[in-house]
């Protein structure tokens, strides 16, 4: 087992990575105290796994809570049905609610912790390569609203972020190159040599070697931890974890949740990202070209749904790292260099719409 430490002062956690872990009764008691549990998961990873996690928890009160899989029911209702059945249970403010699934189930279970009597502990057991090396890490929960992707959350740290690497032998072949989505975005956020070692073990990855997905996951969560550590409620250097955000969660936001999954939108939002910085001088040509053979290999879509550029930049006008009316952006200046900034040429900004999202909106045609 490796583990990492988000450093927080009082709000410190570890994220536990290894093998077998949920099945490890020791290890889950020295990280989950509470006696009264919500276990919260989907139809997909609840008959695989919740088993496991109950068996290894005994003694406790545990209440289990399955919810449809999908970003399209990371809502307000479901979390307010989640409220119901806490109540509804009596569970109280020395209760715990832990997060069994991918990210939708993280940032649900996080946000309905945050509200929940005030704020109540919760635990991540993380399903997917995405939510392994992303959404379980750094507190951001939240819910979508139809008008924009997250809009409506809170900043809650969890208790404990346990990766079972076990889990990832049942995730979909579509969700594991998701995933590596996310993962190469590290690389190009701020370490090259991350990205040189992604494009030199990518079939590895994609074939699911053990080490090479644990050093993997191992070098993101770092990477994020260090950040995270750093800049808690992004106000500075967190915000370079959203390259390829505010144009993947348009992407999102325009499908209604539904057609694209988060790592998809990520992978053309990074594409998008990589060709302004290079309409702006700011990249090389050859590294956008490096950029989009990679996510080629990974399997990931590297065009986006023709939405149109007007409506794509709506949607990109509501992201929460507006300031002023502008639209901030995470650009790149070389593989490994991420920038955040509103310096940069609206021209070229709706030249790269343009070019991958359309000039009219498909309704429209």
């Amino acid at each position: 087992m490796q583990t990492l430490s988000v450093n927080l002062g009082e709000r410190a956690y570890p994220i536990l990575i290894g093998s077998g872990l949920l099945g490890s009764p020791t290890l889950l008691a020295s990280h989950i105290a509470s006696a009264e549990l919500l276990l919260v998961s989907n139809t997909t990873v609840a008959p695989l796994y919740a088993e496991r996690v109950k068996r290894s928890l005994p003694g406790r009160r545990l209440i289990e809570l399955i919810l449809p899989d999908g970003e399209a029911h990371k809502t307000l209702a479901n979390a307010s049905r989640m409220f119901d059945v806490m109540i509804a249970n009596r569970l109280g403010r020395d209760a715990a609610i832990l997060a069994l699934g991918g990210g939708v189930i993280g940032d649900l279970a996080g946000f309905v912790a945050a509200c929940y009597q005030r704020g109540i502990d919760f635990v991540q057991l993380p399903s997917t390569l995405l939510a392994d090396v992303d959404a379980s890490v750094g507190g951001k929960t939240a819910v979508n609203h139809p008008g924009g992707k997250n809009m409506i959350g809170a900043f809650h740290q969890p208790r404990a972020v346990i990766i079972d690497t076990d889990l990832l032998a049942s995730l979909p072949q579509r969700e594991l190159r998701a995933g590596l989505a996310e993962v190469i975005k590290y690389g190009l956020i701020s370490d090259a040599s991350f990205f040189d070692w992604i494009e030199a073990h990518i079939d590895e990855l994609l074939s699911r070697e053990p080490g090479a997905l644990s050093y993997a996951i191992h070098r993101s969560c770092e990477i994020k931890a260090q950040i995270v550590s750093q800049d808690e409620r992004e106000q500075g250097e967190r915000a370079l974890l959203n390259l390829g955000h505010t144009f993947g969660h348009a992407i999102e936001a325009a499908t209604g949740y539904a057609e694209w999954l988060h790592g998809e939108a990520v992978a053309v939002g990074l594409v998008l990202a990589a060709d302004l910085s290079q309409r702006l001088g700011q990249l090389p040509e050859s590294e956008l070209r490096r950029l989009v053979a990679l996510l080629r290999r990974a399997g990931l879509p590297v065009a986006a749904p023709p939405i149109g550029a007007e409506r794509a930049f709506d949607f990109m006008r509501i992201d929460k790292k507006v300031k002023s009316s502008r639209v901030r952006l995470v650009l790149l200046r070389g593989i490994g260099g991420a920038v955040m900034t509103g310096e940069y040429s609206d021209a070229a900004l709706h030249s790269t719409l343009a070019a991958y999202f359309g000039r009219a909106s498909a309704a429209a045609r």
